[in-house]
């Protein structure tokens, strides 16, 4: 106390000497430091994830350096240097937009058995086939199993290296070794690095090995695409700033007992995130899809009740899509919802909208709504085609099997404008559709194609007075003569 430094200082001081560390945490899941223990992350809100580990109080200042360098004027960059490169799969180069950029890091993210080694080995032999030198790291497959599957698929070409490795360093001297045109790492979580402690997967290897891969990238110019795993809840695993380090970040999703695939881009630098490639995953390989659609509607010898096709956009490209709805009586206090290819919450505000606005009671009936292939359908454009569905499960009338629908449904049972409309209308006409029913106050989509109708209507009531009397099962006659007839 003879010092004059009050006590809680010294006490501070004595703790925390300069030079020294002090106690840190981070989160094992997202990377999120704290300089103190919690139960919940901060930034990602898990449980249990903060650990201890030594934080370097020390601050230093940087100072300049000789620049390597000099910076020049935008207008003499080269830009030609970081063209796209094709694949040789048009549905991976949509997405990506274009194709593979020299320099460019890929982020290809999927559930485990979703066809992620599948599509990059594809990707490999084929730009292997047009010139190009691949190198493919596995740290989770020998080089004898890859090779297995790439005889499966045929996917062998004489400049496709394999290496199995797991170790970051011995995985870059291979880079240096073979001086790839295009690098694959399958996967970022299962290489290590000797230099950071922590097992492979961690956030801090996870980190280090993103680091170490994406900095060889950049110095040699090769285009890299890093397979990542992702958690039970769907998010990429590891740190956040894994994402933010890479280029471009992908998704490869689909139903486990589905054939279908799509492969979207969150984040791209060198195209839109709009796009959407759609993949048949087969025993022989995979194969890409340019116009799936047939693939989500069923075709039967007499029109069924329940069903009605829509037309949807995922991303840019126009998907027709078939939406079944079946109504069954239940004696139980709250009868079962059930939702397959849709959001659960919002079929269950379109069932209280056609109580409420349409006047169907439902509430004595279980209702299972669900979409045909196992495609995902988002959009609110698909409403109407899942009001009319159930409306037709319910009167037990089957709709016209040549008609779609389209319109996002408020809860006031009025129909609002979608997007596109153009693009929907020429995609179902490429199919076979004479007509379809959509908002009134959709904007003018232009010339139509030859003999295509449109039905506008204002509410969710509108709509099933165009398909059902009042009371009766029969389709309208006004429908027959605006839709079937057209110009009888």
């Amino acid at each position: 106390m003879a010092s004059g430094v009050p006590p809680s200082l010294g006490y501070m001081a004595s703790k925390t000497p300069k030079g020294r560390q002090a106690p840190g945490y981070r989160c094992s899941e997202c990377g999120w430091t704290t300089i103190k223990w919690v139960g919940r992350c901060g930034e990602c809100q898990a449980w249990g994830s903060v650990e201890e580990i030594g934080a370097d109080t020390t601050r230093g200042k940087t100072s300049a350096t000789a620049v390597s360098t000099p910076a020049q004027p935008i207008v003499q960059v080269d830009a030609t240097i970081a063209g796209h490169r094709h694949t040789g799969i048009p549905e991976f180069d949509r997405v990506l937009g274009g194709g593979l950029v020299p320099g460019a890091v890929v982020l290809l993210a999927g559930e485990p058995g979703v066809g992620k080694s599948t599509l990059l080995l594809d990707v490999a032999a084929r730009v292997a086939r047009q010139g190009g030198k691949v190198l493919y790291v596995t740290g989770e497959e020998s080089a004898a199993q890859v090779k297995l599957r790439a005889d499966r698929i045929n996917a062998v070409a004489d400049s496709l290296y394999l290496a199995a490795e797991s170790d970051l360093g011995q995985a870059l001297g291979q880079v240096d070794q073979v001086s790839p045109d295009l690098l694959i790492v399958d996967s970022v979580q299962t290489l290590s690095s000797a230099e950071v402690d922590g097992v492979a997967g961690g956030v801090s290897q996870v980190r280090e090995v993103a680091a170490g891969v994406i900095g060889a990238a950049k110095d040699r110019n090769i285009a890299t695409i890093l397979v990542g795993h992702v958690t039970k809840d769907g998010s990429i695993a590891g740190p956040r700033l894994l994402e933010h380090l890479v280029d471009v970040v992908c998704q490869f999703e689909g139903e486990r007992h589905s054939r279908l695939r799509l492969l979207r881009a969150v984040k791209n630098r060198y195209g839109s995130t709009d796009e959407v490639g759609c993949f048949d995953l087969t025993t022989d390989g995979i194969e890409g899809l340019e116009a799936p659609t047939r693939l989500f509607l069923t075709r039967t010898p007499a029109p069924v009740a329940g069903t009605c096709v829509t037309v949807a956009m995922e991303g840019l490209r126009p998907i027709v899509a078939e939406v079944q709805a079946l109504l069954t009586p239940s004696e139980a206090a709250q009868p079962k919802r059930s939702a397959t290819g849709l959001d659960a919450s919002r079929v269950s505000m379109l069932l209280a909208v056609l109580r409420a606005r349409a006047g169907l009671n439902l509430t004595k009936h279980e209702s299972y709504v669900a979409t045909v292939g196992g495609v995902k359908l988002s959009e609110p454009s698909v409403d109407l085609a899942v009001v009319l569905a159930v409306a037709s499960s319910f009167t037990e009338t089957p709709l016209p099997p040549n008609v779609v629908a389209f319109g996002e449904v408020g809860l006031a049972g009025e129909l609002r404008p979608v997007r596109d409309l153009s693009q929907r209308i020429n995609e179902a006409e490429r199919l076979g559709f004479v007509a379809a029913v959509f908002p009134r106050g959709q904007q003018n989509p232009g010339t139509l194609p030859n003999g295509f109708q449109l039905i506008p209507v204002d509410t969710v009531s509108d709509a099933l007075e165009i398909f059902f009397r009042d009371g009766d099962t029969s389709i309208s006659d006004a429908f027959v003569t605006r839709a079937m007839g057209m110009g009888q």
